[in-house]
């Protein structure tokens, strides 16, 4: 017994095989290539210009919506420069740096673990011995705020690096050390990472505080992964305590902020309204923390700090993780252009894959992922790209399937039902229905006694080209090709769609049969035995019309009585001398008026007689009406009038074998009888 999945699996190649082949290499060169971008936009849209700010705001969006929430931190306290400050002291830039004497005194009595200065001291001032003085006798470490004109040009000039080195130098000791404060801001200038360490740089402010501390946190130190900003548990309480620095620089109002001191890392800083903020994720989401968008300086070294200490250390998402995402995007899109779903199924599930998407980030985010250069929207866009490489490879495909199928469908039915059958395929669909038709048989005289005579070569070439000529004729009039059997060619009009002039195109077709046929007599090669004229016949009746065959092979035909009766009508051209003939029910509803009547018949393997006509539009009119006198006086049973019209048939000088077949044929009949043959 056969393997039904491997059987399904090799249908399904096979069908892609094809799908491949009609597509055409260019084609499918160019959905790969579009695939291929796909997953490279999708694995690595941070690198891509416009969709690395994208991806940086959706991050912001992460990273602002889901920050944790957090008390007051009872381990770092802000010392900060404020306008008051500024106002108390006449100084506004450089600072005032006998105040921060004073301030890093009270701190250091107060036993602080350690301190760190976000202040530039890069301009020498006439208080910096009482600054030196203080800071060379700190019990406890302090590290002072350094950077370099390379490293921070926009900064500091080369200038200013000098006094600060000689700032440094000078007050350099076992607790005084220099340590980075350069941040490292995105190319939109929003501070999101951990800044990676410059050459020629001391490490970074949070790093040197802790090191060779037991809150040191050693896979801190080449971090560049995202900040943990946190978020206030309250709106009246900071995540850090901040204290305006001329508070505790006064002996009398430093004492009420021991506690906020004591065992706690100190940051001195600037928070001014104009100087040292930064954009942050909260910026780019419009979230105000203790009423502010911006942050200070002094405050992202805090909470940067902060993670140290608390080893939160975000989950790399590894890079094949990455580009197995950024593939299973892709191919979920591919994949959805490939489902032939109902519109409103595909559509929820086009929603709830984008809505996937875009959610599993903020998934990684809460989880505890670095989310920062994880393509979220690359993932969605590489979706879209996945989705219309294929769709779009799917609509060129379908084109030149509805073009290939349009033209087969061409080759039996009339432009417009073909182009009304591809809008509406269900017309075709596999089944049968009761239909009254016009159907019609041709044959050619003597062609199978041609096949004996001629070589199976020119057989084909001339069986080919006959066949050719009357396929068209009957696409010229709106007929539907039913079949060929050898030389005969099978049609009928009224289905698949009926129009309401199916009668008058069929016998204008019948007609037009027999020309092409007598045209291809007259064209036939040198040498081929003469060949004989073509024969047609129409009727009009009950069919069963549909698709019949199966699945697997299907035609569109016509079954039936009215089928049979338009066989034997065509059969019935020899006997009576006749090329076309038409009964009585398709004759009356062409609502043309070339007929000639050519008497009443008894068709072979029929019992009932049929009255059958001779569409003659080219011919004598007196033949039509010597032959309607004729039979109308022999249905009347009226011997002196038959012979009448038969001696005015005589004197006439037509000279037609139809008209003379048919006084014959009454000759020898009785009054209103039936001609019955053979």
């Amino acid at each position: 017994m056969p393997d039904t999945g491997e059987q399904t699996r090799a249908e399904l190649g096979q069908r892609l095989k094809s799908g491949l082949t009609q597509l055409g290499p260019q084609r499918v060169a160019i959905m790969v290539l579009l695939l291929i971008v796909a997953a490279v936009v999708a694995a690595g849209s941070w690198r891509v210009p416009l969709l690395r700010d994208a991806e940086a705001a959706l991050y912001d969006l992460r990273a602002a919506t889901l920050s944790p929430t957090a008390d007051p931190d009872s381990r770092v306290t802000l010392v900060v420069y404020t306008p008051d400050t500024n106002r108390k002291t006449g100084q506004i830039s450089p600072v005032d740096r006998t105040i921060m004497a004073q301030a890093l005194a009270q701190i250091d009595r107060m036993g602080a673990k350690a301190v760190g200065i976000d202040v530039l001291m890069d301009s020498p001032q006439p208080d910096d011995p009482v600054l030196h003085a203080v800071l060379k006798g700190m019990r406890i470490p302090v590290f002072l705020a350094f950077t370099t004109n390379k490293a921070s040009p926009e900064n500091i000039t080369w200038e200013q690096e000098q006094d600060l080195r000689q700032t440094i130098a000078a007050v350099r000791g076992p607790t005084v050390q220099p340590a980075s404060i350069l941040l490292d801001n995105d190319g939109d200038n929003v501070a999101r990472r951990w800044p990676a360490r410059k050459p020629g740089m001391p490490p970074l402010l949070a790093l040197a505080m802790t090191q060779g501390t037991p809150d040191a946190a050693p896979a801190f130190a080449h971090y560049t992964g995202p900040i943990r900003f946190r978020r206030p548990a309250a709106s009246d309480r900071p995540v850090f305590d901040e204290l305006p620095i001329d508070f505790l620089a006064d002996p009398e109002t430093a004492a009420f902020a021991e506690a906020q001191i004591r065992g706690r890392y100190v940051l001195i800083g600037a928070h001014f309204s104009d100087f040292d903020k930064f954009d942050t994720p909260f910026t780019r989401t419009n979230t105000r923390i203790m009423g502010e968008t911006q942050t200070i300086g002094v405050a992202i070294h805090a909470a940067m700090l902060a993670q140290l200490l608390d080893h939160a250390l975000p989950a790399k998402v590894p890079l094949w993780g990455k580009i197995a995402a950024a593939l299973v995007a892709v191919g979920l899109g591919a994949l959805t252009a490939l489902a032939g779903f109902r519109t409103w199924v595909l559509a929820l599930g086009v929603l709830v894959q984008i809505a996937a998407l875009f959610a599993f980030p903020f998934l990684l985010q809460k989880t505890g992922f670095d989310t920062l250069d994880v393509p979220a929207l690359g993932w969605m866009v590489g979706w879209l790209l996945g989705y219309l490489a294929v769709s779009s490879a799917l609509r060129a495909l379908n084109a030149a399937q509805r073009e290939f199928a349009q033209g087969a469908l061409g080759k039996y039915l009339p432009r417009s039902v073909a182009n009304e059958i591809m809008r509406n395929p269900e017309r075709l669909s596999l089944h049968g229905e009761k239909r009254e038709i016009f159907c019609l048989f041709s044959d050619l005289e003597g062609f199978t006694k041609l096949t004996h005579a001629v070589e199976p070569e020119m057989i084909a070439r001339l069986l080919n080209d006959y066949l050719d000529r009357l396929s068209g004729v009957v696409l010229q009039y709106g007929g539907t090709l039913d079949k060929f059997v050898g030389d005969a060619v099978v049609a009928f009009w009224g289905a698949p769609i009926a129009k309401p002039d199916d009668g008058e195109r069929a016998v204008r077709a019948a007609v037009a049969m027999y020309e092409a046929g007598e045209d291809f007599r007259r064209n036939v090669p040198e040498g081929v035995p003469p060949i004989g004229r073509t024969r047609v016949g129409l009727h009009y009746g009950d069919a069963i019309v549909g698709n019949f065959g199966g699945e697997g092979r299907i035609q569109y035909t016509a079954l039936g009585d009215a089928m049979n009766t338009a066989a034997r009508l065509e059969g019935a051209n020899k006997p009576l001398d006749t090329t076309v003939l038409v009964s009585r029910e398709a004759m009356e509803r062409s609502g043309l008026d070339w007929f000639r009547p050519m008497g009443t018949v008894t068709l072979r393997g029929r019992a009932t007689p049929v009255a059958v006509f001779e569409p003659v539009p080219e011919s004598d009119p007196r033949s039509r009406t010597l032959a309607a006198d004729l039979i109308e006086a022999h249905n009347s049973a009226d011997a002196a009038r038959v012979r009448a019209v038969t001696e005015r048939i005589a004197v006439s000088g037509i000279d037609d074998p139809a008209l003379a077949n048919l006084v014959q044929r009454l000759q020898n009949t009785h009054e209103g009888e039936s001609y019955v043959l053979g």
